[in-house]
């Protein structure tokens, strides 16, 4: 199952759930109303065998005749791992860390599925990372690993843009990636239960149609419910929260010459049994 939160020709914002057909969105949000009116009071609600049944019925609106926007435009938590493949982390020629690198990303500075990204003015070493999202869909603290999978509402796909030249103002990488517009989700969510092992998935970044990233995600240091269960030991995660696994190697700041996303281009973030997310970019 595919959960979107969209925009409407009229400008109104829902969320609903693509149709059997795949060209179709049925209106969830439309449907359950105001006792679900976000994706997120989806989850929290433990409502999702609802929208299962829904996308059997007649769509409402054409997938190209909306806007999808990030499937959870205000996640409680952005989560993001860093250092957690094994070619990037020897690709920057660091040491294994001794426990995930766990950075902020906040909700404001993400777009959603062909929505562009802005390169901002202050900065032009603008990187990509592609990246597999995974969104929470209870409450959990103190999780085992053995149980962690049971959390997981579904996945997607990240671009986790990043400023370089801010990423070494300090120790502290959050300012990196805070810029607005510069992060993309999307283009949907995929439920957990189409995706039967997240460490077997293969992972693609494009950059105007050029590979530069390839990877599966068996070569993730930690795996998605190592990462869960470590973040449940100080966060209590909420449903909606997303996590985003960290990037392999190919990024543009190890090319030599860099390779920096600017204005005119299109970078993609594919994923097997999910996906894939596109943006352009554009100028601040």
């Amino acid at each position: 199952m595919k959960l979107v939160t969209f925009r409407k020709p009229d400008g109104q914002i829902s969320h609903g759930v693509i149709d059997t057909g795949g060209t179709g969105i049925v209106d969830v949000g439309l449907r359950l109303g105001p006792n679900a009116p976000t994706l997120r009071a989806v989850l929290a609600e433990g409502r999702l065998d609802e929208v299962r049944r829904l996308a059997d019925e007649k769509p409402d609106h054409h997938l190209g005749a909306v806007q999808l926007l990030p499937p959870l435009p205000e996640p409680p938590k952005l989560i993001m791992i860093g250092l957690n493949y094994r070619a990037h982390q020897r690709e920057l020629g660091l040491p294994e860390p001794a426990k995930p690198v766990v950075i902020a990303r906040f909700a404001n500075s993400q777009v959603g599925h062909l929505q562009a990204l802005v390169r901002p003015s202050a900065s032009e070493q603008f990187d990509y990372e592609g990246e597999l999202a995974v969104v929470i869909g209870r409450h959990a603290r103190r999780l085992a690993v053995a149980d962690a999978s049971d959390a997981v509402a579904g996945y997607a796909c990240y671009m986790d843009g990043t400023l370089r030249d801010f990423q070494k103002h300090s120790s502290q990488v959050t300012p990196a990636k805070s810029f607005p517009a510069t992060g993309a989700f999307g283009p949907w969510i995929v439920t957990a239960d189409e995706i039967a092992d997240p460490s077997r998935l293969d992972l693609v970044t494009r950059l105007n149609g050029e590979v530069v990233q390839r990877t599966s995600t068996n070569d993730m240091i930690w795996s998605v419910p190592e990462l869960i269960a470590y973040l449940s030991i100080f966060l209590e995660l909420q449903p909606g929260d997303v996590i985003c696994t960290g990037t392999t190697n190919g990024v543009g700041s190890m090319r030599k010459p860099p390779l920096w996303l600017k204005p005119g281009d299109r970078v993609e973030v594919e994923i097997s049994s999910i996906g894939v997310l596109s943006n352009p970019v554009v100028g601040e």
